[in-house]
């Protein structure tokens, strides 16, 4: 799988010929000049993953691209008349063969209701699991890990845990953008330095960069 990220939770996967954007939010930039999409998967409706006005740019250029998100998001889109397919907690579709499964329901707590929104995961190929603004556990392999390292709603020692629980060969960091780059290798030490002897590989993605995992 190539994996390019547009910054934040943005993120161009191809597998195997099929091309997917992930969370196209306001925290990132370069997803207006992608094309050849098939799929645009979004977690929840948070401006930094859900940018209304990018979605519309990005279906203007990939007129064929299928919306993949829960009911939550895809009640907003339809006010825009936006088509979309439903895929929820324990939903499922195929993009050309790729499987997508979406995974929990809860947006991690801020501070009490702050934020509070329905979110999912998704399981894309039985291999990358993206889990938006959440730790949530799929019950299954996890061979890539999309792996959250900085917001309001955790902190990198849950991150940690997180990852240690679901035991991917490999993570790499989103939801970083809140922090300066200088504190990107900070954090990517620390992820290195307590996952690694645990058997999992932690390679840092800079906004930009493609790597194939």
């Amino acid at each position: 799988m190539n994996i390019t990220k547009f910054g934040h939770c943005c993120l161009l996967l191809e597998e195997r010929g099929v091309r997917i954007l992930t969370d196209p939010g306001t925290m990132s930039t370069g997803e207006h000049e992608v094309r050849d999409l098939d799929a645009i998967v979004i977690t929840h409706e948070h401006a930094d993953h859900f940018h209304i006005d990018s979605v519309k740019v990005i279906r203007t250029n990939n007129p064929s691209a299928v919306i993949i998100t829960n009911a939550a998001v895809g009640a907003l889109l339809a006010k825009e008349n936006i088509p979309f397919t439903q895929v929820g907690d324990g939903e499922s579709t195929e993009v050309k063969g790729v499987a997508i499964s979406g995974h929990g329901k809860e947006h991690a707590t801020i501070y009490e209701q702050m934020g509070a929104c329905e979110n999912t995961s998704f399981m894309i190929d039985g291999k990358l699991f993206f889990p938006g603004d959440a730790f949530h556990n799929p019950k299954m392999p996890v061979d890539i890990l999309a792996l959250p390292t900085a917001g309001p709603w955790m902190k990198i020692a849950e991150a940690i845990e997180y990852a240690k629980a679901l035991k991917p060969r490999i993570a790499f960091p989103v939801h970083d953008a809140i922090y300066q780059p200088a504190f990107a290798g900070f954090v990517a030490h620390m992820a290195e330095m307590f996952l690694e002897p645990t058997g999992i590989a932690f390679t840092p993605l800079a906004a930009g960069e493609t790597q194939e995992f």
